[in-house]
């Protein structure tokens, strides 16, 4: 009998195989050799990936990346002093305390963006260029995502004081770097590289959808005084390429402001970017809204809700969630724009990497220093992409 199975199983196998290798067939017959037309452009397609992948894996191995490892201390913080660097790692720590604790509490996507970071800390961990201490920094960042994932799991009590922290984490990440008054400040001047790409996307991300929503709500208000001043705030900012608000922020602020009241560069250039994406974002916004049927308001309105409670809790949330891509297309680009802060002397990711490329000692060796801006560039917008993606499903916005 126990022969009888095994030869039974053994057949069983083997018609599994079988049938997988004819679905693979029929996919490729129907997929890519359906017709002559089709083939020719699956061979010349493959001819070109193939022509495209021997090419960078030619570059990948021939190139010399000691221009990367020996200059990515400056490309990540810039001139930030070695003595106050702990700083920038507490405020790592905390982010990925956060990241940790709200993976376990709510799971879902945001486990995919903490299992991302620590993989990318990780591989920073191991190759041997990095730091011994830079090596202990990036461990008990990877430890703190795993133990508060495991303390979130346990304790739902820290949901609130999770959100609050999630609110406060720009200023009190600033506060860090600064020293909260009590630590010798460290000037913004020295601030450079991927943090400040960081720090301005990240405000100009966070402090303009607020701005944006409060916007595209106002746009629609039946008072025209608000409705008219936030259609020409719109439009004269849509009107303006994003460089000439930098050049407005850095150059005429301080002389709108007077010259007894001193604003940082950085400062300046969070105020333009937050300025300039808030614009786009109520445009964004005012879509969704546009979307909504007039029956929901009039159901609402039925129901006796008044013009607040009516925005705030039928028609805004199906609003967001109508124009989650468009919102996080204007998030990415940001991100991507705060390369533009460069014109106005702010040596951000790109713009060390500029400077590092400029060197004599370096000379020729700009094509590693860019592929290596372009991967993380490509992994942090990847990841906000899958971010949009996650919560579309999860709101099942994307099977409308």
């Amino acid at each position: 009998m126990d022969n009888v199975r095994l030869g039974n199983s053994g057949n069983l196998v083997k018609s599994n195989s079988l049938s997988r290798l004819v679905k693979l067939q029929l996919w490729l017959k129907n997929n890519l050799f359906k017709d002559w037309k089709n083939a020719i452009l699956t061979i010349i397609a493959a001819m070109f990936t193939g022509y495209v992948i021997a090419k960078v894996t030619t570059f990948l191995a021939d190139s010399d990346w000691s221009v990367v490892t020996a200059n990515l201390r400056l490309l990540m913080v810039g001139q930030f002093p070695m003595e106050e660097i702990w700083r920038l790692w507490v405020a790592v720590i905390l982010v990925s305390v956060l990241f940790g604790a709200s993976w376990g509490l709510w799971r879902n996507v945001i486990g995919h963006v903490a299992i991302a970071l620590s993989v990318i800390m990780l591989i920073f961990a191991v190759v041997p260029y990095t730091e011994s201490i830079t090596k202990i920094y990036l461990g008990v960042s990877i430890a703190s995502i795993y133990l508060f994932y495991a303390i979130g799991r346990k304790l739902s009590v820290l949901k609130i004081p999770v959100l609050v922290l999630w609110i406060l984490v720009i200023p009190v990440s600033v506060g860090i770097i600064n020293g909260f008054g009590i630590l010798e400040p460290v000037s913004t001047n020295v601030w450079g590289g991927f943090l400040l790409t960081m720090v301005i996307a990240s405000v100009a991300i966070i402090c303009s959808f607020p701005i944006g929503l409060l916007l595209a709500v106002g746009r629609r208000s039946k008072l025209p005084v608000i409705k008219y001043t936030c259609i020409v705030y719109i439009e004269i900012i849509r009107g303006m390429p994003l460089i000439m608000i930098l050049f407005i922020g850095q150059l005429l602020l301080p002389m709108f402001i007077g010259g007894e009241i001193q604003i940082d560069n950085i400062l300046r250039a969070m105020i333009a970017f937050t300025l300039f994406s808030a614009a786009y974002l109520a445009e964004n916004i005012r879509g969704g809204l546009q979307s909504i049927p007039r029956g929901q308001f009039e159901a609402a309105q039925a129901l006796g809700l008044n013009n607040f409670k009516l925005m705030i809790f039928v028609i805004l949330p199906q609003a967001l969630k109508a124009v989650i891509p468009a919102m996080v297309g204007q998030f990415i680009a940001i991100f991507k724009d705060t390369s533009l802060v460069a014109v106005i002397g702010l040596a951000d990711f790109l713009g060390m990497a500029k400077k590092v490329a400029a060197n004599p000692e370096y000379l020729g060796k700009y094509m590693e220093l860019y592929m290596f801006i372009a991967l993380m560039y490509f992994i942090f917008c990847y990841l906000m992409s899958h971010v949009s993606k996650a919560l579309e499903k999860s709101l099942s916005a994307g099977s409308r």
